[in-house]
């Protein structure tokens, strides 16, 4: 049995919208499940931005979430998971609580209000038309990567200050192996550099100066400057990313691949889970893959599935984003 990429939007069960600003260089990126799908989250860094994560816990009541929104703008950028939530109730997508339809929207938010304007984020408006953008597209539309939705501020390897740092972005990766599909969706915004897993050489993080496109190893220039560091941007970083599934999983189970894939954050980004992240895993799985089929997958297998499309989309919210306000990307290194 091999592991063989596929398209996200191939996934049964979701759909997948954005909204950019690059004029404010903010947006969001709706992960919409019309049917409901089973939650879980892991967070692992300590300065998140988030709403309904205590929800995810397995001992907790509801079972299924309607949408995860991540986005830019810092705390306020939660704004927009309201505005999804209405838009959500008008498609009549939401928890049946007899008097009405009541969408469970998870959110996470990065900061990105140094990019580009302080003053502009991502609204309720803003989260109405990234779910609207994803109940239009097909399974058959690719998603947008890059400088766009909740990465499209995003920026990597801060430790020097912004100035020496580098534009990411937001990436999308997924891969079937027999009958599980498993995808990642990740908008990229560490203090730390992004490595290649495999061969441990620098996508994108701190340069030598504001003028040169060399990377240098953040963790070995911590470790030089311990007597001197002090970390820039405090609580102004975060990774946020959600992985979606065919399988049918339970809460605990889904909370488990969350916990699992948060390893994909340490074979990409270096250093990571600082005390200036908020780094946030959500899974959802839609059960599109019957309960016995998806018993002949472990939970363990499942993980390890969901570490390489979070690896994948970690390296490709950084290789397909573009420069924006001055601040390279990687592709100007390529260019």
């Amino acid at each position: 049995m091999a592991l063989t990429p596929i398209s996200i939007t191939s996934i049964p069960g979701f759909s997948f919208g954005h909204y950019t600003d690059l004029d404010a260089a903010t947006g969001c990126t709706a992960i919409v499940a019309r049917e409901g799908a089973t939650g879980g989250v892991d967070v692992r860094g300590a300065a998140p931005a988030s709403r309904e994560t205590d929800l995810l816990r397995p001992e907790n009541t509801v079972e299924q979430v309607h949408a995860v929104i991540l986005s830019g703008g810092s705390a306020y950028g939660l704004e927009a998971a309201s505005g999804a939530a209405r838009e959500l109730e008008e498609h009549g997508i939401g928890l049946d609580v007899g008097v009405g339809r009541v969408p469970i929207v998870c959110s996470s938010c990065l900061f990105d209000l140094g990019l580009g304007r302080s003053d502009v984020r991502p609204s309720s408006e803003s989260g109405i038309l990234a779910v609207r953008d994803a109940l239009s597209l097909s399974a058959s539309d690719p998603l947008a990567e890059g400088s766009v939705g909740a990465g499209t501020g995003a920026t990597v390897g801060k430790l020097a200050g912004p100035e020496r740092s580098m534009k990411a972005g937001l990436g999308a990766r997924a891969f079937q192996l027999g009958e599980l599909q498993m995808g990642a969706v990740s908008a990229v915004n560490a203090v730390g550099n992004v490595v290649d897993p495999a061969t441990l050489a620098p996508i994108a993080g701190m340069r030598a100066a504001s003028d040169s496109m060399e990377v240098l190893d953040m963790e070995e220039a911590m470790i030089s400057m311990a007597s001197q560091m002090t970390m820039p941007l405090d609580r102004t970083n975060t990774t946020i990313s959600c992985i979606v599934t065919n399988a049918a999983l339970s809460k605990a189970q889904a909370t488990k691949i969350a916990q699992m894939a948060a390893d994909a954050y340490a074979h990409t980004i270096r250093p990571t889970h600082t005390s200036n992240d908020g780094d946030t895993i959500y899974v959802l799985a839609s059960g599109a893959l019957d309960a016995a089929s998806s018993a002949a997958y472990p939970i363990d297998l499942m993980g390890l599935v969901a570490t390489r499309a979070l690896e994948a989309a970690i390296c490709a919210g950084c290789t397909t984003a573009e420069g924006l306000f001055g601040l390279p990307s990687y592709q100007d290194t390529v260019a």
